[in-house]
């Protein structure tokens, strides 16, 4: 429970100050907020496209598939972005190769290697005894435990992922909502489709770390459905999205701190807050415009 000092009582406006700025003497805290920022940055940034191509399923099998490259990592004492990211690269390409040559379907592919990925990386974790791999962590992700060299990381991949996302924008749009006419007009739509699933695959590795394995899908696709529900033009509903995403992963960490929950689950849930309070203004203008 908070306590406030006679100083703060005698002063009104100093407590609401110190309660933001409280977290944030700790070292491990401010490292957090970057990443939590980033996080909500890169995620409804790309969410909006992910909900464009109903890409939703492939969002929660790549961030469970990369479970054997994490784990990986771990056991040979290295960051799990080294393991995490070309292990979820390869996994996305890999799925959109299986769809594009055979006739297993996008859900089957994935399906596949989400199960058996991930149950191998279980595997993983059980044979290497002795191993500090905290599997909850995993799963339900740890922000306040992240490195320097884990803040550093997320920051160069943020900034590389928001510019290739900028600069090529208008392709991407195009081809979501266009493929066939994108090819037509003679960009490569191929080739920005499997860009897209390497992206996808690095802002989940990115965003494991804040949320965990488990509740990586509320970051990326809620935030920006919650945009959905109260905007109608593309450029705006990324920036609301980002808008969400941030107001997300912050209230998250804020409410982690000062309530002792886990950090992860605080940041989703705040997400999906978002998105309730969205979608009950949009059924109240629902009926009101009806009524009118």
């Amino acid at each position: 429970m908070l306590t406030c000092s006679p100083d703060i009582k005698r002063t009104g406006t100093t407590m609401p100050l110190d309660l933001l700025t409280e977290p944030f003497q700790f070292t491990f805290m401010f490292r957090a907020l970057i990443i939590c920022i980033c996080v909500g940055i890169i995620c409804p940034f790309l969410g909006a496209h992910v909900i464009n191509r109903q890409m939703g399923f492939m969002g929660d099998a790549l961030a469970h598939s990369v479970m054997p490259g994490i784990v990986g990592s771990y056991i040979i004492g290295v960051s799990p972005f080294i393991g995490g990211i070309p292990m979820a690269i390869g996994v996305a390409l890999l799925v959109g190769y299986l769809a594009r040559t055979t006739n297993i379907s996008n859900d089957t592919s994935i399906g596949i290697m989400f199960t058996g990925l991930f149950a191998f990386g279980l595997i993983m974790i059980s044979l290497a005894g002795g191993l500090a791999i905290n599997l909850e962590d995993l799963l339900l992700g740890q922000v306040t435990s992240t490195s320097p060299t884990d803040l550093y990381v997320t920051l160069f991949l943020t900034v590389s992922v928001v510019f290739v996302m900028c600069l090529l924008y208008k392709q991407m749009i195009f081809t979501g909502f266009d493929f066939e006419g994108a090819t037509v007009v003679g960009l490569k739509a191929g080739f920005i489709d499997y860009l897209l699933l390497a992206i996808l695959s690095v802002v989940i590795v990115v965003t494991l770390q804040a949320v965990g394995i488990i509740l990586v899908v509320g970051m990326l696709i809620t935030p920006a459905a919650a945009a959905s529900l109260v905007v109608n033009r593309f450029s705006k509903l990324v920036l609301v999205g980002i808008a969400f995403g941030i107001i997300s992963a912050i209230g998250g960490l804020y409410a982690s701190y000062y309530f002792d929950l886990p950090s992860g689950p605080s940041i989703a849930l705040m997400s999906t807050s978002i998105f309730c309070v969205t979608f009950i203004k949009r059924q109240i203008q629902l009926k009101l415009s009806v009524a009118i």
